[in-house]
């Protein structure tokens, strides 16, 4: 594995998780809807306020679950590289972490079978960080192009994460209930999360 200065590290550290952030926004305005303003909202400023910033909170977390298990395997990947840390011992820092959010857990949310499909999505998603933080290039689209080479090859590995955020969807569903409701919304959130990430690529690889 090539060796890199810290500081170059950090830049494709920031460079992926601005990226990542990116996509998530992009998925939330597709499944996290405005509600309808009315005329009142508009003579009274509060109410709108209110409506917008209610709209912005469930967009933030939205934003933020979407992110927990890219987080998780970006700072193991840049522990990794950067501070010489093994693969062994990043992945036990997160089970233990993951063990603790699931201990803590008092209302069922969470569930063991979550924390398993999480683990096979961050093991996928480390080994993903790993190559665009030891690929040459100064953005999203280079990086990817120097770890993957071709568009096959990034689809392939699209494929692949798609199949294990589907994987924890599943569990996910199973574990908290909700009904039809959460399920469309999940299916939502899997179609947008498809489509934006198909026309990235055929963007990065044109």
């Amino acid at each position: 594995m090539r060796r890199i200065l810290p500081t170059f590290l950090d830049t494709k550290y920031n460079i992926i998780h601005s990226q990542e952030r990116r996509l998530a926004k992009a998925i939330a305005r597709s499944v996290v809807k405005m509600p309808d303003i009315t005329v009142w909202a508009f003579m009274i400023p509060f109410i709108f306020v209110f409506i917008f910033l209610r709209y912005k909170r469930a967009s933030e977390t939205f934003v933020l679950n979407f992110l927990f298990t890219k987080k998780l395997a970006l700072d193991a990947a840049l522990e990794i590289m950067k501070n010489d840390q093994s693969r062994q011992d990043v992945l036990a820092r997160i089970e233990e972490k993951t063990s603790n959010i699931l201990a803590a857990d008092k209302q069922g949310v969470y569930s063991d079978r979550i924390r398993r499909q999480q683990m096979n999505e961050i093991n996928l998603l480390l080994d993903h960080y790993l190559k665009l933080l030891d690929a040459q290039g100064n953005n999203y689209q280079s990086l990817v192009k120097d770890a993957y080479q071709t568009q096959d090859n990034y689809t392939a590995f699209l494929r692949e994460l798609t199949l294990a955020e589907k994987a924890v969807n599943r569990v996910a569903i199973q574990t908290v209930g909700r009904g039809e409701a959460a399920s469309e919304l999940v299916l939502g959130m899997e179609k947008a999360a498809e489509g934006i990430r198909a026309e990235q690529a055929e963007k990065i690889f044109a």
